[in-house]
């Protein structure tokens, strides 16, 4: 069986987040003939994404191509917000990780979840990765090599590494 670990998906659509929390700084998509262009809300151009970073059926299409048998999806990191306002990044994670959680639902035999997490915020990661792995089914999560100044020795940290290793939790760190 070939699985293929490093492979981003995000929503095709993401809310207004600047509109919504009345602050800026997160990523947008805007439709292109091609794909969608990922902005950050001041409307400067971040990166240009094909439809494999968001459709399900176009990666399914691609792994059959390049004979994956399954891939293990994450969120791109800009998608992160771990400088944003703790309660803000941890409704982002919860709208990623739905969308992820579906993305796996609908297509079992393809793709395997990684959750995302508030590490902003210790208790609202704990919260968030109960909810990934016991309610949403997804494997593990996908963090940060460094969460606002702190790096992952931070003891602040342990009791989420303790969690996680009760839970068998993946994790994978992206730099």
């Amino acid at each position: 069986m070939r699985i293929d670990f490093h492979t981003h998906i995000i929503p095709s659509d993401i809310p207004n987040f600047k509109q919504k929390f009345g602050y800026g700084g997160f990523i947008t998509l805007q439709d292109m003939e091609n794909g969608k262009m990922m902005l950050k809300d001041t409307g400067e151009k971040f990166r240009f994404i094909s439809c494999n970073c968001y459709n399900a059926q176009s990666r399914i299409s691609e792994c059959r191509q390049h004979d994956v048998d399954i891939q293990v999806l994450s969120t791109v990191p800009v998608m992160f917000n771990y400088w944003a306002k703790p309660k803000d990044t941890a409704e982002i994670c919860t709208f990623l990780n739905n969308h992820m959680s579906s993305v796996v639902k609908d297509n079992p035999d393809h793709f395997i979840g990684l959750g995302t997490l508030p590490m902003n915020d210790v208790q609202l990661a704990l919260e968030e990765l109960d909810r990934c792995i016991l309610d949403l089914g997804l494997f593990g999560v996908e963090i940060g090599t460094n969460i606002n100044g702190k790096n992952l020795d931070d003891p602040s940290f342990f009791p989420l590494y303790k969690r996680m290793e009760e839970l068998g939790a993946v994790v994978f760190v992206h730099p």
